[in-house]
């Protein structure tokens, strides 16, 4: 008996077909996500890279229109650091006090819940993909220990030929199960850690902003007129 693909793929009964059809959409949308991923987390880390860069003139000037105004730009519109400081800085430009800086900090706390949950997008998929992927293969390796009984019993003995198709037909499913869920925990595991840079970055960006307003607010005066902008520079 021939056990290459094609012949353990005609063996195969139609609720093994149907595991392993299931297990290579898993392992399509393992594949989907991780390059969806890359590629927006790409673009969000090095808009964010730009758009700090671009902060730093009107953020010593204490421009803040102008500030507000360069994190609205479509050029930094994936960036994580344009969102968060778009949203304070829009508080800032209404009113540059105590109040106004407090209204700041909520809003940033705002949207980083919001862009916490952007980033990690598809990471349910690769989770449930890496966890369950193993136990769909294992599923399809019971339809073939019982593929090869069955086999067992209409040859009327237990000869290698009559039960090599189902034990093949399981070892595949077993074997494909494994593989996809390795991919996909590997890829869990590589956005987890790019994920955690991520926020780091964002807590120092939170951190620096907020010193950066109690400088203002104390270089102006603890309590500031309402109106008093620092755009007026």
């Amino acid at each position: 008996m021939s056990f290459d693909l094609q012949h353990i793929w005609e063996a195969s009964t139609p609720q093994t077909l149907t595991i392993l059809a299931m297990l290579f959409i898993m392992g399509i949308l393992s594949i989907y996500v991780a390059i969806e991923r890359f590629v927006t987390l790409k673009k969000a880390t090095d808009q964010s890279r730009d758009l700090a860069e671009a902060l730093s003139k009107p953020m010593a000037d204490g421009d803040v229109a102008a500030g507000h105004k360069l994190c609205g730009e479509a050029r930094y519109k994936a960036s994580y650091l344009g969102h968060l400081m778009g949203a304070a800085l829009k508080e800032l430009d209404v009113r540059f006090d105590r109040h106004g800086v407090d209204a700041a900090e909520r809003a940033i706390e705002r949207q980083n819940i919001q862009e916490q949950l952007d980033l990690r997008k598809g990471m349910n998929i690769l989770a449930t993909v890496g966890s369950t992927a193993p136990f769909v293969g294992l599923v399809g390796t019971i339809f073939g220990i019982i593929n090869a009984f069955s086999a067992m019993a209409e040859a009327g003995g237990g000869g290698l030929g009559s039960v090599s198709a189902g034990i093949a037909e399981a070892l595949v499913a077993t074997a494909i199960g494994i593989f996809v869920a390795i991919v996909g925990v590997w890829f869990f595991n590589y956005f987890t850690a790019r994920l955690e840079r991520i926020d780091n970055d964002i807590q120092i960006s939170v951190a620096e902003f907020r010193d950066w307003a109690e400088k203002q607010l104390l270089t102006d005066g603890d309590e500031p007129p309402t109106e008093q902008v620092l755009a007026t520079k």
